[in-house]
């Protein structure tokens, strides 16, 4: 017995020792399914998902999107994301520069939900693409004055010019006949990205009295 015992002790310990190889129970993670292979890491569990697609429609720039402050990648009107969510309530955040679209959105199990801030940012940054405008213009004496907005809602900074006419008549002093022309003149601008900034053009028309214009136009814009 005395034999046997220290077996049996060896044998007991080595069982113990081969028991001791738990099997611990893994926590799987699985990317969230972004189109364009944009992704990020959260738990998921089956049967509780459902698609959620986030799109800014006729803006050419990429913009980037947050979902509950995550970062999932950029969007444009060429590259909408779709996510696969797990039911729950988020807030989906696309900007550009400091200004940002925000929405809150309720996902629920296979039912799909669309976001587009298109309409939101159109009005806070002024145009879907690089553009400029006449915002104002008035007679002072023998001169037009025109304020026109220039607008860049991309990402990158853009070197901006327009030119802009001016149709107007007026009654010349020897023999008091009304006189048609055109003022023609020249802007540009340094618009920082996703910003907008006005310039002014003064134009200096011909000598005369009684001056009569047309509201002035823009007719030729360029960016780089």
């Amino acid at each position: 017995m005395q034999r046997i015992a220290p077996f049996a002790v060896v044998l007991v310990i080595g069982c113990l020792l081969a028991s001791g190889c738990v099997t611990q129970t893994k926590t799987e993670y699985d990317k969230v399914n972004v189109s364009h292979s944009q992704t990020f890491t959260r738990f998921t569990v089956p049967g509780t998902e459902g698609p959620l697609r986030i799109s800014v429609g006729g803006f050419t720039s990429e913009y980037p999107v947050s979902v509950n402050n995550i970062n999932v990648g950029v969007v444009s009107t060429d590259r909408p994301i779709t996510l696969m969510m797990l039911e729950g309530n988020y807030t989906v955040k696309v900007c550009c520069g400091k200004i940002c679209e925000q929405e809150n959105v309720t996902i629920a199990f296979g039912k799909q939900r669309t976001v587009d801030v298109s309409e939101q940012l159109k009005k806070d940054l002024g145009s879907s693409e690089p553009a400029v405008r006449i915002v104002g213009y008035y007679l002072n004496a023998d001169q037009i004055t025109v304020d026109a907005e220039f607008i860049n809602p991309t990402t990158q900074p853009l070197a901006m010019t327009a030119d802009v006419i001016c149709k107007y008549s007026y009654i010349e002093g020897r023999n008091y006949n009304r006189i048609g022309n055109i003022a023609r003149g020249h802007l540009s601008a340094t618009v920082n990205a996703c910003d907008r900034i006005t310039e002014t053009l003064n134009f200096k028309l011909a000598s005369g009295s009684s001056y009569m214009y047309d509201i002035p136009t823009i007719t030729l814009v360029s960016s780089r």
